[in-house]
């Protein structure tokens, strides 16, 4: 990502209209689990495995991608794998073309037409600098990706259960599911430009933008509410630059700061029932009360940029300003605020779980969970 902006040809102020959210219940965000010790930096079953240099078509690239599908295959295996796979050239590499592998990770309800599902998409990129060699990229972007994985297992009990009995959807037409991306190619070989940025976006929005809804058991016209799969995302939640203490997110587009309002919301009453570690920090999400008025006409280039060319609503949660350890060799598990990496999961996780209806439906949490609550309360005490 870069700091430059880009002026924006039409900012629509009008806020975006749910069908329904409904926030959780206090009980429901007493159940939501921060993680723990799998954001541990040395031996943490989500987080450690992500903390080397994965350049594109590298094996350290490779080690993520089996990391990301093996995690939910073994622990999620309701979700559907999806790779997009696609190759290009780049600035630093000439004319060998370089693989490039987006990931796709999908839960819709089950007995549901693809063309019918309108899918929150949760995004982190995953490669990592080419230079300087060695480059880690905790916060850029590891952290994010770690975060998506624990977001996905922390609603896969809530989800069965909703969807146990009913057959899936209610057949009225339009029905919510989710969908975690793991985008490669991000960043800049050289130096960022429309070329030399963002490989998988562009890949993945352009084949999206003319790929039909249709699944395999959806019979041969795939007709459905949505005629492509771009057209399903029912708003693209963007993760970039987290695990770094203090960060100031803004709520960066007027058209979605209906859903900034709602991540900020359930912070806010997160950090009021004493759930979060970091209790004297500042908002993470501190736009809550921002005015149609006081938004500007620019934003972050980053991953969202191809998606909301044409049309897809975006929340990005992004620091600005970015961590000190941007683009730096500090970049790296050390340099890392572990509460804070694990409060991100819970402000995630709650916003994630309102989405999707999950309220009463959380499972408890489990015995390591409880264990660190209870040290939390003591040192709080």
């Amino acid at each position: 990502m870069t700091l430059t902006t880009i002026i924006l040809t039409l900012l629509t102020l009008t806020p975006h209209l749910t069908t329904s959210y409904t926030p959780l219940s206090d009980a429901s965000l007493r159940l939501i689990p921060s993680g723990n010790s799998d954001f541990d930096i040395h031996s943490g079953a989500l987080l450690a495995p992500i903390l080397i240099p994965r350049v594109p078509g590298t094996p350290g690239s490779e080690a993520a991608q089996h990391h990301f599908v093996n995690f939910f295959r073994t622990h999620l295996p309701a979700w559907e794998v999806e790779w997009h796979n696609f190759t290009s050239t780049t600035p630093a590499t000439g004319d060998k073309q370089v693989p490039f592998r987006n990931l796709v990770f999908r839960r819709d309800p089950p007995g549901v037409k693809g063309g019918d599902v309108a899918r929150l998409t949760l995004v982190a990129h995953y490669d990592s600098l080419y230079r300087p060699e060695g480059f880690i990229g905790a916060v850029d972007s590891a952290v994010p990706c770690a975060v998506l994985m624990h977001v996905a297992r922390s609603v896969e009990g809530a989800l069965r259960a909703k969807w146990e009995g009913t057959g899936g959807g209610d057949g009225l037409g339009e029905e919510v599911g989710v969908q975690v991306v793991l985008m490669d190619g991000e960043e800049a070989w050289v130096s960022w430009t429309d070329e030399d940025s963002l490989y998988g976006a562009r890949a993945l929005a352009e084949t999206w933008s003319g790929e039909g809804q249709r699944g395999k058991d959806d019979g041969e016209d795939g007709v459905g509410v949505f005629s492509n799969r771009l057209e399903s995302i029912s708003l693209f939640v963007l993760l970039d630059l987290l695990g770094s203490g203090n960060p100031t997110v803004p709520s960066y587009f007027a058209k979605t700061h209906w859903a900034y309002e709602h991540m900020a919301t359930a912070e806010k009453r997160l950090r009021e029932l004493g759930l979060l570690e970091t209790k004297e920090a500042k908002p993470f999400l501190p736009d809550l009360q921002k005015k149609s008025y006081q938004f500007t006409m620019g934003y972050v280039l980053d991953d969202h940029v191809p998606f909301l060319q044409r049309g897809v609503d975006v929340l990005h949660i992004i620091p600005t300003p970015f961590p000190p350890v941007w683009h730096t060799m500090d970049d790296d598990g050390l340099h890392l605020d572990i509460p804070t990496i694990r409060d991100w999961a819970k402000i995630v996780t709650a916003f994630v779980a309102e989405w999707l209806e999950l309220d009463g439906l959380l499972p408890p949490l489990a015995s390591d969970e409880k264990v660190g609550r209870e040290h939390s309360e003591k040192d709080e005490l």
